[in-house]
């Protein structure tokens, strides 16, 4: 195992995850029901292929694209049972979208898993093709398709793949837990992404707040022997260790150029959970149906690191299940707190990308008014992007989107480190995302007028 690594700048926030650390992922009980949005992956959208009053097996593909193209990804049921309702329900982005609500039924009851399929033997194209028809997605956050990622453009070498285990976000244990309950599991979804890809260095990153696992993931290593070199590293605990371009630099010195992707650094990231999802479409058929997550914060009185289907609502569970203090409930969160979204309810879905439901009580949180920016420069000595987040936020309050996109608008990670270190309490990424959105919408408005003036000429 190499020294600890680290990237530049990053902040430390607190940790709190001491009341779900070294717990075990619990399987809830299976839900009445499931509401599972048809769109939950990074791409084209999906239309449901199934009805209403439709039975459905577990496992069964219920929506997929029209024409499945290479940035497409179907969903699965994943409970069996008779679909009640294909309507917009809130999801976790705080966006109304398309849901398949499907009700547990016994007469229903049963599995359609894909065949299992030796990752050993296979073309790349079966493996790829694998991969998306588990519905196989990043679980870190961003749902990008595997499979893409796993087949980079022709020009492009790849050197290293890199497992993701650093799980920064404050709360979450989630990833600790999967590594713990199935390391020969992740090191099989390693091994099977250097066969994919024909690399034969991949990394294991971790913080060192999980140096207990080293051993744990070492042992599956060596029991496997596979082929190439797979190797655990440890990275200093910094936030925003996680995020891919930040990992990549920890762990090899590399850097994702501006407006690059990892594959342009010769490196592909996967989040710990997402290996686990793609090596059992391997070796036990079974899609994406399910994911591992943390419940926590001061207002849950039972934290726990559960394994739950996709399309689990939480206020379906019995009602002690967590124990939430309402009274002191101030704010939920899903996803991590810093990077994570805040909702207006529990009633929403568990997606693939739903890495943790955090219920935070009012000192865990901020409610307070913005004051004026005192020039202190903390944003710019903190930006993991090592961005001018001062300067991006004048741009944008001046309305001068070009400019934004000139500082570096888009290389901006929302990490949030800008907003937590801020001390006049200015939201800087809420503005930063809203930030992408209207200069997005004013790119696509430019290159129509172009487009419209060449069609003219």
């Amino acid at each position: 195992m190499a020294s600890k690594c680290t990237f530049r700048r990053g902040i430390h926030i607190p940790e709190r995850k001491e009341r779900t650390t070294g717990k075990d992922a619990e399987l809830i009980p299976t839900p009445k029901q499931v509401v599972i949005p048809i769109n939950q992956h990074f791409g084209a959208p999906n239309k449901a292929l199934v009805a209403v009053g439709d039975a459905v097996k577990r496992g069964q593909k219920i929506a997929d694209a029209a024409s499945p193209g290479p940035m497409t990804v179907p969903v699965h049921a994943s409970i069996a049972g008779i679909v009640r309702k294909i309507e917009p329900r809130l999801q976790s982005n705080n966006t109304e979208g398309p849901c398949i609500v499907i009700e547990a039924d016994e007469s229903a009851q049963g599995d359609a898993m894909m065949t299992p399929l030796d990752p050993w033997t296979c073309s790349k194209d079966e493996a790829l093709t694998r991969i998306r028809d588990g519905g196989c997605v990043g679980m870190g956050g961003a749902g990008f398709p595997a499979h893409i990622k796993l087949n980079p453009p022709p020009h492009l070498k790849i050197d290293y793949i890199i497992a993701d285990g650093a799980e920064c976000e404050g709360y979450l244990t989630t990833d600790e837990a999967a590594i713990r309950a199935k390391p020969d599991v992740i090191v099989k979804g390693i091994a099977i992404l250097m066969k994919i890809t024909g690399v034969q260095t991949a990394l294991i990153g971790m913080e060192d707040n999980k140096a207990s696992l080293v051993p744990v993931l070492e042992k599956a290593i060596a029991e496997g022997r596979y082929p190439g070199s797979i190797e655990v590293r440890l990275c200093r605990t910094r936030y925003p260790q996680g995020g891919e371009k930040m990992l990549i630099k920890a762990l090899t010195g590399r850097e994702v150029p501006s407006g690059g992707l990892p594959g342009d650094s010769g490196c592909i990231v996967q989040n710990v959970g997402s290996l686990i999802a793609i090596a059992e479409a391997f070796t036990i058929g079974r899609p994406l149906i399910k994911r591992g997550l943390t419940v926590s914060g001061g207002a849950c009185g039972n934290p726990r690191n559960i394994v739950a289907p996709i399309g689990t609502l939480l206020t379906d569970l019995v009602p002690d299940y967590f124990n939430i203090d309402y009274d002191r409930l101030a704010k939920i969160i899903f996803g991590g707190p810093m990077m994570g979204t805040a909702v207006p309810t529990a009633a929403i879905p568990v997606q693939k990308n739903t890495s943790g439901i955090n219920f935070l009580t009012l000192e865990e949180t901020y409610d307070c008014n913005e004051e004026y920016c005192i020039r202190c420069g903390r944003c710019v000595r903190n930006c993991s992007a090592r961005l001018f987040p001062v300067l991006l936020n004048n741009a944008l309050e001046a309305g001068d989107l070009a400019e934004a996109q000139k500082i570096g608008l888009m290389d901006c990670m929302e990490c949030g480190a800008c907003s937590f270190n801020c001390p006049a309490k200015i939201r800087l990424v809420q503005r930063f995302r809203v930030g992408k959105f209207r200069l997005r919408n004013y790119l696509a408005a430019k290159q129509a007028a172009a487009q419209a003036k060449a069609q003219k000429a």
